[in-house]
């Protein structure tokens, strides 16, 4: 599981375009997003934290990887 802050999100538009763009590298993976909170959760997704980060990024939204609670 991978955890992010992405400050920039603020409506369900930005939710919609962070989901696509973890899907676009990571197509099975589970996003869960918290507006509110504005973090992202991935499961289920094979790839490293720094990849999917960079995806997030990529689409418009910088992102800071969080650890993951154990």
């Amino acid at each position: 599981m991978h955890r992010f802050k992405v400050e920039k999100m603020g409506c369900g538009g930005c939710v919609k375009s962070v989901t696509h763009a973890v899907r676009s590298i990571e197509p099975n993976a589970r996003v869960e997003v918290d507006l509110r909170a504005k973090l992202v959760t991935v499961s289920g997704a094979g790839g490293p934290a720094g990849r999917i980060a960079q995806a997030i990024v990529l689409a418009g939204y910088p992102t800071e990887p969080l650890l993951a609670a154990a």
